[in-house]
This record gives C-alpha cells, structure tokens and sequence, in this order.
C-alpha cells in the first residue's frame, strides 16, 4: 500500500501535467480564435478526404454536409470547446466530465479534421495529435484516480458547496 507522502507527490504530479497540458489546449484555443480557423473551417474538413479510402468517402460526406449548413457557427463551437477543455485543466474543474468528454472530442478531432491522420502512404509520418490527445486524457483520468483529492483543483472546493460536483469531478 502506497503511503500517504507519496499519494501526496502522486497527486501533485498528476495536477501538473494536467495544468501543463490544460496550458497545450489553451494555446491551440487561442489560434482557434483568429479568423483565418472559422474562415477555413469547412475546407479543413474537405482536405481531410483527400486521399481517403473509399469505404471512408461515407464518414466524411456526411460531415461536411452537416458542416456546410453553418460552418461559422460550427467553428465556434469547437473553439469554445477547445477554450472550456483548456480552463477546466487548468483549474482542475469537474476534471471526471472533463477527461472523458475531451478524449470523446479529440476522438472527432482525430477521425474528422484529421481524416483518422491519414491517408496513409509511403509519405506518411504521423497518426495526427487527436489520437493521442485522448491517450493523454485517458491516462489523466486513471491517474487522478489513483490519487488522493489534489490541493491543486477546484473540484474540491466546488464539492464542499455542491453535494452533487463529485459526480462530475472524482475520476
């Protein structure tokens, strides 16, 4: 059984890389706030089929007809994600919601504008970031639940208010 000292250093570790990587999301967030994301937005998505199997034609035809309707409006929404992701880490705030939603939506970041980091060919060098943003969130979420409640949270504040924020917050 671990002890309390190193439980201590566990969660303070975990709150760490959390707010580091709540600092990453917070810096994409802030590119996504300039005109030339909204403004570009259903092209990204068009470009991502480039190149795709024929059996994906499928999966992104039916996003960029959904997008197309209002893709200012859906490029919003994915920035005030994005920002909501980036505080929420940094703050420690309902961290449970916030690791299994952000690794929901960087699963659609990877399969969407990141067209699954394909195609793949022999110039391929990467499998895009969105794959392996959800391996991060995943990983936080098992590791704040092996540590003790973080100093370094909101959520237990929060919790000492709202009867109900453990739901939300305790991986």
């Amino acid at each position: 059984m671990k002890s309390k000292a190193s439980n201590a250093s566990l969660s303070k570790h975990v709150a760490i890389l959390r707010i580091i990587f709540g600092l990453v999301w917070g810096v994409d967030a802030l590119f996504k706030w300039s005109s030339s994301f909204s403004g570009g937005f259903l092209d990204q998505i068009k470009s991502a089929a480039d190149g795709q199997p024929t059996w994906l034609h499928g999966w992104f035809n039916f996003w960029i007809h959904l997008l197309s309707h209002n893709p200012h409006l859906f490029a919003v929404i994915v920035t005030l994600v994005e920002t909501l992701i980036a505080l929420a880490l940094i703050f420690g705030i309902a961290r449970r919601a916030t690791y299994i939603s952000a690794a929901v939506f960087s699963l659609l970041i990877w399969t969407i504008p990141e067209g699954f980091g394909g195609p793949y060919n022999a110039t391929s060098t990467d499998i895009g970031t969105g794959i392996i943003y959800a391996i991060v969130f995943f990983s936080l979420y098992g590791l704040d639940k092996l540590a003790i409640n973080s100093r370094y949270s909101l959520d237990n504040y929060l919790a000492k208010k709202l009867s109900w924020w453990p739901l939300l917050s305790n991986p």
